[in-house]
């Protein structure tokens, strides 16, 4: 099992940056596959990005050149590099621990407890 805390979420203006960080803590986080997604207000949650263990990743097609997931094994902490944020990007973000990169949600079983990211136009 992983423990997970988001931080770093806050208030943007459209075309700024922010980065969202996810501390874990237990003995499988360097094993584990990490995931980000986000739910907006009346909206599904949705997948952001992903990555292994081993540093591949995967994105959305939304956000695909925009944002960069990363993550420091040493740390035990996961990053999302957001950039030229756009007011449609505004959800509470979560970051998720599971075996592989999934866009399932179901496919994670450790979730945070999101952080508030908000564009303003």
């Amino acid at each position: 099992q992983v423990q997970l805390v988001e931080s770093g979420g806050g208030l943007v203006q459209a075309g700024g940056s922010l980065r969202v960080s996810c501390a874990a803590s237990g003995r499988t986080f360097s094993s584990s596959a990490m995931g980000w997604f986000r739910q907006a207000p009346g909206k599904e949650r949705e997948f952001v990005a992903a990555i292994t263990w081993g540093g591949h990743t995967y994105y959305a097609d939304s956000v695909k050149g925009r944002f960069t997931i990363s993550r420091d094994n040493t740390k035990n902490t996961v990053y999302l590099q957001m950039n030229r944020l756009k007011p449609e990007d505004t959800a509470v973000y979560y970051c998720a621990a599971g075996p592989r990169p999934d866009a399932w949600e179901g496919g994670y079983a450790d979730w945070g407890q999101g952080t508030q990211v908000t564009v303003s136009s």
